[in-house]
């Protein structure tokens, strides 16, 4: 996990050296992820709109 300058958390999830998801936490809302759907360890983005990446949001968790 490291902190960005802006107060960002950022954590990376690896699986065999290649990364597969990021979780960012802003210093103000939700966190959300990043994931590389395919597995060539890059995050995706969506082919219709190229400025925007996939994200995700946990909406709800249990044990």
């Amino acid at each position: 996990m490291r902190t960005e300058a802006n107060g960002d958390r950022v954590e990376e999830y690896r699986q065999n050296g290649r990364v597969y998801m990021v979780k960012v936490t802003p210093s103000r809302g939700p966190a959300y992820y990043l994931m590389d759907t395919d597995g060539n360890g890059k995050l995706n983005r969506d082919d219709r709109d190229p400025r925007v990446s996939p994200v995700h949001w946990v909406i709800y968790e249990w044990d």
